[in-house]
């Protein structure tokens, strides 16, 4: 099948489609919906994003519905307001000549009241996302329980994002023999175990292969210090000077601070985050769609509304802590038969991350170096004259060239050109000239430096092994309550009942001002700045440092200390209750 007019859609669809420009149906879509317009059957999608899954099941339930009736005949579901409002709007565009046609949107962060009275008009299709379709049945504000379709959009992501109480409990109140349709990126096992649960004897269609990154993608990865990170971000915008990009952190916090520091350096960026109002999110959203914005800084669920056909980069500043999820990320770009780069900034220890992306993804990520300062100014430079180049002349200018000619009546062509690209390439110049290589080899080690002269401090800390931590949930505790980046604490090191831990330099004041009198579950937890800084054959030291900490305390705290001492063992039993019930893990460091 090469064309819509072969997949059995109506003439209303189709003269839609014909307005819309849509010339040959994508691979999901020739899939999908004969498949869907033919019988009626629960489905399984397997499709990358930006492949056209929304035509996929929306022109398959926009002929199937009774558009005469004002009952409620289709539910989706979808994971973020945003992509609920984007489905919404699609399904209005293809059914625009199905006349009487109602979709309504249903989602948080707008009036309840309002997208009540919408339904009642008599929406036929309901679009949603799960947490504010729970809030309106259980208000009695939707009756969902004679629909004959239900979509699960995005259904990996929904689960990611904690949805399947509520998706189960949405489910309940629709007929047992509606017909299901799940669509999804990637098949997760809680994908699977979500499908067989709501669906019956399934079809699964399948575009390339499961969770396979799509062809018009390549990836690369820039090993870096992980203090380097930011500027590594920099330069890599610099290197491509008509970047149209989503920066992917994996935080708010971290989104947000890296957009402002792109502000600050001058950078045209913006934050998209959960933290938002849906009216900031709608501004900024409005602003990249209209390239006001360069460099869009997301986090990975606040993405998921992102439909922008001509972005050239996704960034990852932070790889994701589910692998899968790298998929999604891959898939703002390369959309809609266009080319796109994947980018991946990474530290020594994340490394082996990518090795297992890429048995996901069945593609191979090229390793590249970021690009010199004096190789930035090239770019730019010719970026420059190329537009310079490429500019039609405004002849508006012209009442202005013999004032202009005047002035540079003894400047050659050769003096004017310099002078004219200096303007640029100076700003450029006198920021790189004395920069530093930001690429490490990745020949062992975790990427840092923990030599004596290494811009970082060691801490010493009064929890340990005897409190339940390991290496791993000691390091997840402290970047938790110091609010820093996972690759901010290192060289974290668990004793029986102390510990040490390295930050930067800069985050020192930080670190001691938080943990001044701070109190964990009514204990004290102390910090202070170790004298070893992380090198072999330190462990005496750290012991002996130990030991002259605690010779300063008074004496029933020194006792508690003791590891011979009854009130050790006391105290200790209390410290595992009081402090953490974490689970020790039997990852190795």
């Amino acid at each position: 099948m090469s064309t819509f007019q072969d997949l059995g859609l109506n003439d209303d669809l189709l003269q839609a489609i014909t307005d819309l420009g849509f010339t040959k149906p994508s691979d999901v879509q020739q899939k999908a919906i004969p498949t869907l317009l033919a019988e009626e059957r629960d489905l399984v999608a397997l499709a990358q994003t930006g492949t056209g899954k929304t035509a996929a099941f929306g022109f398959p339930m926009l002929e199937k519905i009774d558009i005469n009736s004002r009952t409620t005949q289709g539910l989706i579901l979808s994971p973020t307001r945003e992509l609920c409002l984007q489905i919404t709007a699609e399904l209005k565009l293809y059914g625009k000549y199905c006349k009487g046609l109602n979709v309504a949107a249903i989602y948080g962060g707008a009036s309840i009241t309002e997208q009540a009275k919408q339904v009642k008009k008599g929406a036929q299709i309901i679009v949603a996302t799960p947490g504010r379709m729970k809030d309106m049945i259980s208000r009695k504000l939707v009756d969902i329980s004679k629909i004959q379709y239900s979509v699960l959009d995005e259904a990996d992501e929904m689960l990611n994002m904690g949805f399947y109480e509520d998706i189960t409990s949405i489910l309940s109140h629709t007929p047992d023999d509606k017909s299901t349709w799940l669509f999804s990126a990637t098949m997760p096992r809680e994908v699977a175990s979500i499908a067989k649960k709501f669906m019956y004897d399934p079809i699964e269609i399948t575009v390339g292969n499961k969770n396979e990154s799509t062809k018009n993608v390549s990836h690369e990865y820039y090993l870096v210090n992980a203090r380097d990170r930011y500027l590594a971000l920099k330069r890599l915008a610099d290197a491509n000077p008509d970047i149209f990009s989503v920066i992917f952190c994996r935080t708010k916090r971290d989104t947000q601070k890296v957009a402002e520091k792109l502000v600050e350096d001058g950078y045209s960026a913006g934050a998209l985050h959960g933290d938002l109002s849906q009216n900031q999110r709608d501004l900024v959203m409005k602003a990249f769609r209209n390239k006001q914005i360069q460099m869009l800084v997301a986090t990975d669920v606040a993405a998921r509304g992102i439909d922008v056909d001509d972005i050239t980069h996704v960034i990852n500043y932070q790889l994701p802590d589910e692998i899968e999820t790298y998929t999604h990320r891959s898939g703002r770009t390369g959309r809609a038969g266009k080319t796109g780069v994947s980018m991946v900034i990474v530290s020594k220890s994340e490394v082996r991350k990518i090795k297992s992306i890429e048995r996901i993804i069945k593609k191979q990520f090229e390793k590249k170096n970021i690009p010199s300062g004096m190789e930035i100014c090239k770019v730019q430079l010719m970026s420059l004259a190329n537009k310079v180049h490429n500019t039609e002349a405004n002849h508006e200018i012209d009442s202005y060239l013999p004032s202009i000619n005047e002035l540079f009546n003894n400047t050659d062509k050769d003096e004017l050109i310099k002078k004219f690209f200096s303007v640029e390439f100076t700003r450029f110049f006198n920021y790189y000239q004395k920069s530093k290589d930001l690429n490490v080899s990745d020949s062992g080690g975790d990427g840092r430096d923990y030599s004596k002269s290494s811009n970082d401090t060691r801490y010493f800390i009064n929890v340990g092994r005897k409190d339940g931590y390991d290496w791993m949930s000691l390091k997840d505790f402290l970047k938790e309550v110091l609010e820093l980046g996972r690759d901010d604490v290192f060289k974290v090191d668990v004793k029986d009942s102390f510990s040490f831990f390295n930050t930067e330099k800069e985050n020192e004041q930080k670190v001691l001002d938080f943990f001044t009198d701070f109190k964990y579950n009514g204990r004290f937890v102390n910090v202070e700045i170790s004298e070893n800084k992380g090198r072999s054959g330190g462990k005496r030291r750290d012991r002996d440092r130990g030991r002259r900490r605690n010779h300063d305390k008074p004496k029933g705290e020194r006792r508690s200390r003791r590891s011979k001492d009854t009130g050790e063992r006391t105290t200790n039993k209390r410290r595992r209750s009081s402090v953490s019930n974490r689970p020790r893990r039997s990852r190795r460091k």
